[in-house]
């Protein structure tokens, strides 16, 4: 059985009337992660601001043995799929991407941005754990073609920070043949009304 663990340790699914935001940590998934900078400021605007991004986001995942899929960055914030091994590495791997990205962009930025990712307290990034081939066709096409729908290039392949690794088809094939999506955990959004 895989491992898995929430961020939010409390029995209570809301506070203050809202749903309580936490993090899945699972063994054997595959993530869409998404995050942005405070207020949409545009923090990744220049060359070098974008390559202290990649060098830091390729060194972690690295380093916590997560598998980058595909990822866009924009000017103020990113997309990603990847393959997580070890559900306890994704909470480290992304507080030192995102506190490492912060503190070298913000040593480019004047004024400097703080806090630098959105909310703070937590709230510094969305993860899902995908839950079926749907849901992550979605997903990567949703990532694949950010620069498109923004007008900035007419094909995403001609954007310089979309990062693919594999296809649409090799993912899927992929995540299949490891058992690596959240099977059997409907998806509201996805549902039909009478489900």
């Amino acid at each position: 059985m895989s491992f898995t663990r929430k961020s939010a340790q409390s029995s209570r699914t809301t506070w203050n009337g809202k749903h309580r935001f936490e993090h899945w940590y699972r063994d054997n998934q595959v993530y869409f992660i998404t995050a942005r900078c405070r207020d949409r400021r545009a923090c990744f605007s220049t060359v070098a601001a974008c390559n202290i991004f990649w060098d830091r986001l390729l060194h972690y995942s690295d380093q916590y043995q997560f598998d980058l899929w595909i990822v866009t960055l924009m000017n103020n914030h990113y997309h990603l799929i990847g393959y997580c091994r070890q559900g306890p590495n994704l909470g480290p791997m992304m507080q030192r991407v995102h506190g490492s990205v912060a503190k070298l962009v913000n040593d480019e930025l004047i004024p400097r941005h703080v806090p630098f990712w959105r909310e703070g307290r937590g709230n510094q990034y969305f993860d899902g754990c995908l839950r079926d081939e749907k849901q992550l066709r979605l997903a990567y096409r949703y990532t694949r073609l950010q620069a498109v729908k923004a007008g900035l290039v007419p094909e995403p392949e001609m954007y310089a920070h979309t990062r693919m690794w594999l296809t649409e088809d090799q993912a899927v094939e992929l995540a299949l043949a490891r058992q690596a999506l959240l099977q059997g955990v409907p998806y509201k959004r996805y549902q039909k009304p009478h489900e």
